[in-house]
């Protein structure tokens, strides 16, 4: 638990990455290792967390930038990801060996004591460069200030998905005369699907995978139901708990139902078995290269909006500035330039299953005939994002405290309401406490 796995991790690697990139006209050739030796004029030290697939199409894009931009050498390096990721980076800011540029999920830059651990960026400079507020989704761009400065450069958002098998929904009645499932808009309506979809399903699959004893998924799930009844977790300020136990425990209840009316089972390989025929299973956009690469017919929409609003988790991939004492010169404007490059140039990176953070890629054509990215782009409309706070974001503290208690509560060791009422204390517990980084809480600076 606490890493998204297999899905995205092994399954994906060979599937999607080196494919995906060279459609694109892009080539992995290499990962810069000689660029401390090169006799451009400027280099970039860049740290990054992708692999698999992911890592492959990022080091075709880097590679496609050292082509256009021969006088900046660029030293990638590829970290382990999660929690072991952002020590070592929090360490090299602290410690004067931070690299120039850095990708940090969005939900973690509030934590990383902007000003001390990540400088802002110059926005006058990545406007040089072509990229400016105006080009992002703005409650994306506005999830990136802090202290009215810019201190992450969204790259993409992927989000939780409805991935379905055509073929399977298609005997069960469950698509539209578009060949895309019927709206579902109910709690009802959704487990009426599923009734639907199991007659239909091969014995010995499961209707739908959730990812049931996985602390992250069970975490993300419950954000994006929670948000579709419009729950919240803090008030502005930052001081207060606002948290609805009424409406944390309808969805408590809901995800529970998945698995006492046996259309999920805890610990099921859901991604192998949805590729063997479940006809549903939840998954980050990352299983896209997954699923197209095992040739089945299948497609992906947002969560459904059971409760009445569309919302569905979101996270985001982002580019930092890791802080330097020193911050300046040929470098610094080096960074600015590979990071703004490869936010414009996104289309191979959104073809991985990502939703590309510039709209200009966003609404470009090409970006348009890519399936099924074009079934779930409005998740970019309708992000269901955790609170705005040092102890939020992929793998942190909110995580790690919260998801094992939605999961205890949908596996059946805690029922729905005392599992809603822990949540509540938890994030009474949170909101007290100090972020390691700088000594501060949420109202005191780290959420603001």
């Amino acid at each position: 638990m606490g890493r998204p796995g297999l899905n995205r991790r092994q399954l994906i690697t060979g599937l999607g990455g080196l494919a995906v990139a060279g459609s694109f006209g892009f080539a992995a050739l290499g990962s810069g290792a000689d660029a401390l030796a090169s006799s451009a004029a400027s280099r970039v030290r860049y740290w990054n967390l992708f692999s698999g697939g992911d890592g492959s199409n990022m080091i075709a894009m880097l590679d496609a930038f050292r082509k256009a931009n021969s006088g900046i050498a660029v030293k990638d390096a590829t970290l382990q990801w999660g929690n072991p990721y952002y020590t070592k980076l929090a360490m090299a800011a602290a410690g004067s060996r931070a690299p120039d540029l850095a990708v940090s999920h969005l939900g973690r830059v509030a934590g990383f004591a902007p000003g001390r651990l990540l400088d802002p960026w110059d926005t006058d400079l990545l406007a040089k460069f072509g990229v400016r507020e105006q080009d992002f989704n703005p409650a994306l761009w506005k999830r990136a200030v802090i202290d009215g400065k810019l201190y992450a450069l969204p790259l993409d958002i992927h989000v939780q998905l409805n991935f379905y098998r055509k073929d399977v929904l298609k005997k069960a009645g469950l698509l539209g005369d578009d060949g895309l499932i019927v709206p579902i808009a109910s709690t009802k309506e959704w487990f009426d699907a599923l009734k639907a979809a199991k007659k239909a399903t091969k014995s010995g699959l499961q209707t739908v995978g959730i990812h049931a004893n996985d602390q992250n998924f069970a975490w993300w799930f419950f954000v994006a139901f929670y948000t579709q009844l419009g729950g919240t977790y803090f008030d502005e300020a930052m001081t207060e708990v606002t948290f609805d136990e009424g409406k944390a425990t309808q969805v408590l209840e809901f995800l529970r139902q998945h698995v006492t009316d046996g259309y999920a089972t805890a610990g099921a390989a859901d991604a192998e078995q949805f590729m063997n025929g479940s006809p549903f299973t939840w998954e980050g956009n990352w299983s896209v290269p997954v699923y197209s690469g095992a040739k089945i017919e299948y497609s992906a929409a947002p969560l459904p909006p059971v409760f009445g609003k569309q919302a569905t988790h979101a996270e985001s991939h982002s580019f930092v500035l890791p802080h330097q004492s020193d911050r300046g010169g040929s470098s610094n404007e080096g960074a600015h330039r590979l990071a703004a490059y490869i936010v414009k140039n996104a289309l191979a990176w959104a073809a991985g299953g990502h939703i590309p953070a510039y709209t200009p890629t966003l609404g470009s054509a090409a970006y348009r005939k890519l399936t099924p990215q074009n079934e779930y782009v409005s998740a970019m409309d309708h992000q269901a994002t955790e609170p705005k706070a040092w102890f939020s974001g992929s793998t942190g503290t909110l995580a790690a405290r919260i998801g094992p208690v939605v999961a205890s509560s949908t596996l059946g060791s805690a029922k729905p309401a005392a599992a809603a009422h822990r949540m509540k204390n938890v994030l009474e517990t949170l909101l007290a406490m100090k972020n390691p980084m700088d000594g501060r809480t949420a109202a005191q600076g780290g959420g603001a």
